[in-house]
């Protein structure tokens, strides 16, 4: 694993690890490696808005759209979970 080190476009110093067989993709605005070219698509519609192309416009809607299906899916499982455990213990608190 490669311990590689990003100075962002505030100063700031981040460090991170590649491991030897992956290469990260990287914001051609300002350098900033990601794992996924989701995770750049989204970057490229939230830090540089005013630079993007029209397909790197097109790749942030796909992957921001994508991204709201998984967090609602996630909310939903979420909230049925806590109605079942809710639910549980309330048959027990009414058996006990």
């Amino acid at each position: 694993m490669t311990d590689e080190t990003h100075t962002r476009s505030d100063g700031q110093s981040v460090s991170y690890d590649v491991p030897d067989d992956e290469t990260p993709v990287t914001c051609a605005y300002c350098g900033q490696p990601y794992a996924r070219e989701e995770w750049l698509a989204i970057h490229h519609g939230w830090a540089h808005p005013g630079d993007l192309s029209d397909e790197e416009a097109d790749a942030f809607r796909a992957a921001h759209d994508a991204e709201e299906t998984e967090i609602r899916e996630f909310r939903l499982r979420a909230l049925g979970a806590l109605v079942a455990i809710y639910f549980v213990l309330l048959m027990i608190y009414a058996l006990v």
